[in-house]
């Protein structure tokens, strides 16, 4: 399995030209947003140095026409199918990582746990996990930023017409070209294909994926299937390698309802 064992290439600087650019259309509530996830994650790690990313929420038109809660109502007990977009708008006021790694374990305890996510208790419990500020998050998810914030994105999916999600819109360096929007999910080469043919390239230059190590630095928590993926091995052969980890203690099992996943320990 020398795909495991293989040190992380040298990466491009941080602050290096990156010719294309990804808005990535997502309701955090739809199960194909959460599919995709482990698609885009190894884009990221293959090619992120063609591209950087945006993700923008598109919550659906009916939620947001539901009636919330008038004000006179006791936070704790709200409940609401738009609150976990805007717990991740005021996540991401404390970083880019911090709002991913809260949209990550939102979804994580939607669809492996089956908690109700649109209640105010459970984001706060979400956000511990996700070793936010607290204080700082509950300031901000009442505040005018994020309210402002969440209402940019939803302009932006109605100015470029997104209909449907997952939605990718892919751009390229020449301001007057259009970007080609890929509405739906499909499959990891299909993406691959499009970043390809827009960077006008005969083949891709492929960066090797990092030591599990410097993986799970990256993203807090894995499924057996993302990591059976990202080194192009089967899950078994994937699993077996997370067992050794969990032996040697850098790793820990999570057993869900409906995956397995695993974290630094």
């Amino acid at each position: 399995m020398s795909n495991l064992d293989l040190a992380q290439e040298t990466r491009e600087p941080a602050n290096s030209f990156k010719p294309m650019e990804l808005y990535v259309f997502v309701d955090p509530l739809n199960s194909e947003c959460w599919e995709l996830q482990g698609i885009i994650r190894k884009l990221q790690i293959e090619y992120g140095h063609y591209f950087s990313m945006r993700i923008v929420l598109s919550t659906q038109l009916f939620n947001l026409n539901k009636t919330t809660p008038s004000s006179n109502i006791d936070t704790d007990n709200l409940t609401h199918p738009v609150l976990p977009s805007v717990a991740i708008k005021a996540a991401e006021l404390q970083g880019k990582r911090s709002g991913n790694r809260f949209l990550h374990k939102l979804q994580e305890h939607l669809f492996l746990q089956s908690k109700d996510v649109s209640s105010y208790s459970v984001l706060l419990e979400i956000a511990e996990e996700a070793e936010l500020d607290q204080e700082e998050f509950k300031l901000d998810f009442h505040s005018v930023h994020t309210a402002k914030a969440f209402q940019c994105d939803l302009q932006i999916t109605r100015e470029m017409e997104i209909n449907e999600v997952p939605s990718i819109v892919f751009f390229n360096e020449c301001i007057e070209d259009e970007g080609v929007k890929v509405s739906g999910l499909y499959s990891y080469d299909v993406y691959q294909t499009i970043l390809q043919e827009m960077l006008g390239e005969e083949s891709l230059n492929r960066q090797t994926p990092p030591s599990l190590d410097d993986l799970f630095t990256k993203y807090s928590t894995m499924a057996t299937k993302e990591i059976a993926s990202i080194y192009n091995i089967s899950e078994q052969t994937a699993e077996c390698e997370l067992k050794k980890q969990v032996l040697q203690q850098k790793l820990e099992r999570i057993c869900m309802p409906k995956e397995t996943l695993w974290k630094v320990k």
